[in-house]
This record gives C-alpha cells, structure tokens and sequence, in this order.
C-alpha cells in the first residue's frame, strides 16, 4: 500500500471509483460494504459499447485517463473501472497492468475482479444470471469461457435491447425479481453463482442465495470491492455480503 497523507475518515485507505453514466446501484452497494476507516470517491463516464475494434479500445483509453486524471487529485489509492461488460477485455489483466502503468497508480476493474473472484473462489462451473440482452450475454459468455470457466448457465432478462439509455431500469429491478432470476439461472452442480452488472441490485441477496443453494455467490460490485480492498492491502472478514468478502 502507498504512503500517503491520512485523513480523518480515510484513515486506513481512500478509494476511486468510476461508473456507467446510468449506474445508481453501485455507490449504494459500496457504502453499505466499507469498513471503518476506509471511503470511496466517484466519477462518471460514458459508455462504450466498442472494446474490440483498435478505435474502440483507444476511445476507452482516452476517456479512462481522463477520469484517473480527474481522480488522482484526491489521493486515492486505488481507482476501480466499474463497468462489468465494457471492461471485458482479454487477456483480462490487460486494462488494469495499462492503466496501472500509463497513470502511476494502482488500477482494478470488475472483469478482472470477476476472474480473480471466481478463481479464488475455486469455481469453474458457473450459473451465470445477468440483466443483459442477448448480444451482452453472448459476449459475456465468450469472455468467461476463454477465461477457462464453464458456463452451465447463463441468462439474462432482456433489458438494454433498445440501447444503452435503457440500461437506467436495470437498477429499478425488484430485489424480489433478481432473486426469481438467479433460480432460474442456478444449474446442480455449479460451483458457483455469477450475478453480473454494476448496475443490479444484488447484494441484500448474497448471503440468502448462499445458504440456498450452498455455493458461492459472486456480484459485479461485490466482486470489484473486494479487489479493490485486497489491492490497497486491507485484508478485513466482513460478515453479510458471501463467503468472497468473509474469506469463505
């Protein structure tokens, strides 16, 4: 971890987060997640549905320095990239080994967080649930597989087929129907459960599916949290958000 001025209410670590433009789930999660000691400081930034074409990428790049520029600042230790399928770029270490080098400061982003999560979790069958459409879930279902998970299951309920304006009623999904959704998903056998989206109120749910259906459960905010905690070397049990965060 960097030495750094400590202040009253970060006094243990000071965290960048950066989120979708729509996104109103994932500051909430966060602040229900954070230990004592320890806050986080957002910033938005657009979309991009392009991460495979050189133009695409280099769009992404210019708008990340940007928000890293914008956030350095402030001092944060760590800066996360929370946008589940914009940043699935493989090889998934890529973007935060670039971003970690090109900006001198410690870069973490949700796909990653997801691979790292998933592999010390020791999972390799997943039940995959997602709000995505299925061109999202297509390609979230090739990342995962290239990155050696086997996929028994992988849903999604349809919502941003319009467009990424509609990505907004994501985080307006009922936890009761996030729920519904995750059982369908659920496939005996898998080792664990995935539930991915920054912007998918998931975690009041965590633990109840656990004890459901006895395996892990592994969110996109969740998942990202941990990340970044581990990066800027705070290595807290903490209790009601899964086994990942409670160290199983």
């Amino acid at each position: 971890m960097l030495e750094r001025q400590k202040s009253a209410y970060s006094y243990r670590a000071k965290l960048g987060l950066i989120t979708p433009p729509t996104n109103t789930v994932n500051e909430a999660e966060w602040s229900r997640m954070m230990p004592p000691g320890v806050t986080f400081h957002t910033h938005r930034m657009p979309l991009h549905p392009d991460t495979k074409s050189e133009a695409g990428k280099a769009g992404l790049m210019r708008d990340l320095e940007s928000v890293f520029a914008i956030l350095k600042p402030a001092r944060v230790d760590a800066i996360a990239y929370a946008c589940t399928a914009g940043s699935m770029i493989n090889p998934v270490e890529s973007l935060p080994e670039h971003l970690t080098s090109t900006m001198g400061i410690t870069a973490a982003t949700t796909s990653a967080a997801i691979i790292r999560a998933l592999k010390t979790l020791g999972a390799v069958r997943l039940s995959v649930a997602t709000p995505y459409h299925d061109k999202l879930n297509h390609h979230e279902t090739k990342f995962l597989q290239e990155n050696g998970f086997a996929i028994e299951n992988l849903i999604g309920l349809g919502i941003g087929a319009s467009g990424p304006a509609d990505y907004v009623r994501i985080a307006e999904t009922p936890l009761e129907k996030v729920a519904e959704h995750v059982r369908a998903a659920f496939v005996p056998g898998s080792d664990a459960i995935l539930i991915t989206f920054t912007g998918f109120p998931t975690l009041p749910l965590i633990t109840e599916l656990e004890t459901e259906f006895g395996v892990p459960v592994v969110t996109s905010n969740q998942a990202t949290f941990w990340a970044m905690l581990r990066a800027v070397g705070i290595d807290d049990r903490l209790k009601g958000f899964g086994r990942l965060l409670a160290g199983f």
